[in-house]
């Protein structure tokens, strides 16, 4: 490297500290052979590159309800109450970083024992709770058993039954009992945020948690406005002195409020005007595909969707191919009725797939004796951006492969309340999940309270218990392989595809990596994004 390249170097990084002036910079890397816009552009990568303090950032997301609440027992865990109430204003033990990786969060380590049925977390020195309170091993322990006690309602009751006993040793150590060894608990506890004890119990009602901004104001389904903790305990995070969430379901109304300002960053574009988008020299897309689904979802327990012959033929009957080409302009990767992403470790493709047959359909309804039978499937966009679109050519698919689809357009607003888990058939959304334990626990095991097909398999159950404890990692992606099978045979799911996550912000934000767990990376938007 010459003497002038190390100088633009150095220029660079002071560049970013704002120490070094644009025509200073330029006229140093015009004489190091430059030309004039290269000169430029690199000052202003430079300058873009250092994160800036201060300022108010505001976010448009999606899934916003009027039954949002503080209570992450009781939270759908949406974009919305995901990005304000977690991200935003809640750490836990740990953490899921950008690689898909489980990284320490409030805990500074974490060491199994007892094939891994133990498990010890020793509590990171010097965080503390807005009040000013130092987080102690209690207030994890209650913060768990909010959970996963007696008469929880809880929808994460799932997720942590195997926790047969967590306690305090001491105010920095947690010590966790599991009833079997799970390699993958420090994911799962991921997902827990950390409140205050309180007498009788946890204090979720005020608000009051760890993240790098406090609560200010919080209207379920509209808004949710913080600012600045000044005492967060990671000094390289949280560079916004405010931060407002809003709630905007439509998503033509969140592109208006982006491409007027009234927003930074929103979610889940809309892919048909996404060209248009990209015609603002002022905003930036982004996009990845993850863990995240775009469902469609029957209840085996209702007919006709009790009947195994009727769900198969239900899912040879749309051209999954036509619909992520013409619906979702090719943005995402087909599935095939396994809600495991390709990127998960253990992750397979159940064969056969689930290509369109009308011959298949037929000869399966009338096996089944439902020929004449009418699906009344409920749509609504709330559930997905693309979802009635979806719902509408999956209509002519099925006309054309003798299946009588009924396609109900529910109300947006209320959805979550009122068809979600309600209909025998709906469309839903999958963020995803890490690990394969985690998707298959919080979403197909027998007794997961967002278990949305009531699925019931006793083969499945054995699997997802002997798979957490197995340490040959042969002898569980053998067990895992099977699992993804048995859904993708005799499920209630309908995978459609696997999306991308296509987001929008201005040019005068910049963020941190943006990998495959996106969504749960995404929760943390305030915290790992600053102004340029």
């Amino acid at each position: 490297m010459t003497e002038f390249e190390l100088k633009l170097q150095s220029a660079a990084k002071l560049a970013a500290k704002g120490r070094v002036s644009r025509r200073d910079f330029v006229q140093l890397a015009l004489a190091a052979g430059l030309t004039a816009t290269a000169a430029n552009a690199m000052f202003v990568q430079a300058v873009r590159a250092e994160p800036k303090k201060g300022g108010t950032l505001k976010i448009g997301m999606g899934e916003g309800a009027a039954t949002d609440t503080l209570d992450p027992g009781l939270s759908l865990n949406s974009s919305f109450t995901g990005t304000a109430l977690l991200g935003t204003l809640s750490n836990s033990l740990t953490e899921i970083d950008s690689k898909g990786n489980v990284v320490p969060d409030l805990a500074e380590s974490f060491e199994p024992s007892d094939g891994a049925k133990k498990w010890v977390f020793k509590l990171r020195k010097g965080a503390t709770f807005h009040n000013g309170r130092t987080v102690t091993a209690d207030d994890v322990v209650v913060s768990v058993r909010h959970h996963n006690s007696e008469g929880t309602r809880s929808v994460a009751k799932s997720l942590l039954a195997s926790v047969k006993n967590v306690v305090a040793d001491g105010a920095e150590t947690v010590v966790f009992e599991l009833d079997g060894g799970n390699a993958d608990f420090p994911y799962i506890i991921s997902d827990i945020p950390v409140m205050p004890a309180k007498e009788g119990g946890v204090d979720w009602e005020s608000g009051i948690r760890t993240g790098p901004y406090m609560l200010e104001k919080f209207e379920p389904g509209v808004i949710a406005t913080f600012n600045k903790n000044p005492n967060y305990f990671k000094s390289d995070k949280g560079w916004f002195d405010r931060v407002e969430c809003l709630a905007i379901n439509d998503v033509t109304a969140r592109t208006n409020a982006l491409n007027t300002g009234e927003v930074h960053y929103m979610d889940r574009c809309d892919l048909k005007t996404l060209d248009i988008l990209k015609q603002n020299p002022d905003l930036v897309i982004s996009e990845t595909t993850g863990y995240g689904h775009y469902v469609y979802v029957m209840n085996v327990q209702k007919a006709p969707f009790d009947n195994p012959d009727v769900r198969n033929a239900i899912k040879y009957s749309l051209n999954r191919d036509e619909i992520v080409q013409k619906v979702f302009l090719g943005h995402g990767a087909i599935g095939n009725d396994n809600p495991i992403a390709p990127t998960v470790k253990f992750a397979t493709d159940p064969q056969p797939k689930h290509v369109y047959d009308p011959d298949m359909v037929k000869s399966l309804l009338k096996k089944a004796g439902a020929e004449n039978t009418q699906f009344d499937l409920s749509v609504a966009d709330a559930a997905f951006t693309g979802a009635t679109d979806s719902a509408l050519l999956w209509q002519e698919h099925a006309r054309a492969a003798g299946v009588n689809l009924n396609v109900i357009r529910e109300p947006n607003d209320g959805y979550w309340d009122n068809v979600w888990l309600k209909k025998p058939f709906f469309a839903s959304y999958w963020a995803g999940r890490p690990t394969c334990d985690w998707m298959f626990t919080t979403g197909y095991a027998a007794e997961a309270v967002w278990n949305e097909t009531l699925w019931k398999n006793p083969r499945f159950n054995e699997l997802l218990v002997a798979a957490r404890s197995e340490t040959d990692d042969t002898k569980r992606a053998g067990m895992y392989a099977e699992m993804q099978q048995l859904l993708h045979d005799d499920g209630g799911l309908v995978n459609l595809v696997f999306n991308s996550y296509v987001d929008a912000h201005t040019k005068a934000l910049a963020h941190g990596e943006v990998a495959s767990n996106w969504p749960m990376d995404g929760q943390k938007i305030a915290e790992r994004w600053w102004f340029a």
